[in-house]
């Protein structure tokens, strides 16, 4: 198989890099040369929001497959689309699932409304209608037979350049009392990059098309789970203290941005983050490994950096400050025993 990817040197572009090179695939790299790509692959040059920034794939080339991970102007989307569309057998991209209408019930399928006023020749808007715009670029040039659309949900594992699981990991690797946003059973949602990866060039091969919740069935992990195996992996002595959602809120502290990952139960947000409907992607052979590999696996990698993790400059930076935490503790916990190391 003959892959090109777009992207392909960070997070989920690496590792569906990492993949096609593991089953022997040709692969080749499109990028803006700001990080350095997998080896092994062939690697061109260009800026996709610049006027000529696709010159480097003008000069000829075909292939059985193109991975697009794009999340701005949907309108680069089409002009890829377009420049590729007798050059390559399938478009696969990586979208998510921010296109569905907000918000929706526990058990939505990829048939659910979708955000409107997306267009897939605009500029850069707001990141759910440039996604369902970059679906709508793909469609529109590779039509709904050539076309594949995998909406991500929450996407963890090894290079994430976000900070949701490296901030839980570096937090609790320092010891300490540890906010932990209950309930421990509190049912989570999410996708490995590694099986995202995997999933999708398997996907192409089966010549699958149409949309994709990709992302684990719901309860695949819980809260507890997943921080129970971050002070595992990382031998802390951290001591998690489960606080309730109430106290939580009270504090004035943000679900999903300042305690990554988590969102309150019996919320819209967690029905639409956490509860979706992903029965067709597993029935498509979407395989979900255990968080604890995950987790594992995440906090090898993060070691192997020194322990500071990458952060995308077009993304907020996650997690809690150290005072507000303690503040928050200091509710469940004498004064003494809140301090946040």
């Amino acid at each position: 198989m003959r892959l090109l990817l777009l992207g392909g040197t960070e997070f989920v572009g690496r590792a569906v890099a990492e993949t096609a090179l593991e089953h022997g695939w040709d692969v080749t790299v499109f990028h803006r040369g700001r990080h350095a790509p997998v080896a092994g692959v062939r690697s061109l040059h260009g800026d996709r929001t610049e006027p000529d920034g696709l010159t480097a794939l003008s000069g000829g080339g075909t292939w059985d497959l193109v991975v697009d991970t794009w999340s701005a102007a949907p309108r680069a989307v089409r002009d890829t689309a377009r420049l590729l569309r007798d050059r390559a057998d399938r478009y696969a991209y990586v979208s998510s699932r921010s296109v569905y209408a907000w918000p929706q019930p526990p058990g939505f399928a990829e048939d659910a409304p979708l955000v409107e006023g997306a267009e897939p020749d605009a500029d850069e808007t707001d990141y759910a209608r440039d996604k369902r715009g970059g679906e709508l670029a793909v469609l529109d040039t590779f039509g709904a037979e050539r076309s594949l659309l995998a909406r991500a949900g929450l996407i963890l594992g090894p290079y994430e350049n976000i900070g949701r699981l490296p901030w839980w990991l570096g937090r609790i690797a320092r010891g300490g009392p540890v906010l932990a946003p209950g309930p421990r059973d509190l049912p989570l949602q999410y996708v490995d990059v590694r099986d995202l990866a995997q999933w999708v060039l398997g996907a192409a091969v089966a010549g699958l098309n149409g949309p994709y919740n990709l992302v684990s069935p719901p309860g695949h992990t819980t809260m507890g789970e997943l921080l129970d195996a971050c002070v595992a992996v990382t031998g802390s002595t951290a001591e998690l203290r489960w606080t309730t959602p109430d106290i939580v809120l009270g504090e004035g502290i943000d679900p999903w941005t300042e305690l990554p990952i988590w969102v309150p139960p019996d919320t819209d947000l967690h029905d639409t983050l956490h509860a979706g409907d992903t029965s067709r992607a597993g029935a498509a052979g979407l395989r979900c490994r255990p968080v604890t590999e995950t987790v594992s696996d995440t906090w090898r990698w993060l070691q192997e950096l020194g322990g500071v993790a990458p952060q995308r400059a077009d993304r907020p930076v996650v997690g809690l400050d150290p005072e507000k935490e303690a503040k928050a503790l200091a509710l469940t916990l004498g004064e003494g025993e809140a301090r946040v190391p």
